[in-house]
């Protein structure tokens, strides 16, 4: 299970993950990522309760940081310890801003 929090403001939208993101629920960020990028020039997701993320997961990052590199620039922040090694292992720290 997945919960997508979202809070827009001046051009910023910030995406608060928590519980798994897997190959069942992907598609349901992707697709929200989709219909909330519109005027949008910082995308910020806060991965502080994300638990765990999956390849499908780590898919849906990076097609969010190839979108934003057109329109502005993505950060992720307060990534956990359980995150933050899959993102060392697959080479995603050195693709995505993490702070």
């Amino acid at each position: 299970m997945l919960n997508i929090n979202k809070t827009a403001e001046n051009g910023t939208l910030t995406i608060a993950l928590e519980g798994r993101l897997d190959t069942v629920t992907a598609p349901a960020l992707e697709q929200e990522l989709r219909n909330s990028l519109e005027g949008v020039t910082e995308l910020d997701f806060d991965l502080a309760k994300l638990e765990y993320i999956s390849s499908a997961g780590l898919r849906v990052l990076l097609l969010a940081q190839k979108e934003m590199n057109v329109r502005g620039e993505m950060k992720v922040r307060r990534v956990n310890e359980i995150v933050s090694e899959i993102f060392e292992v697959t080479g995603f720290n050195d693709i995505l801003t993490i702070e």
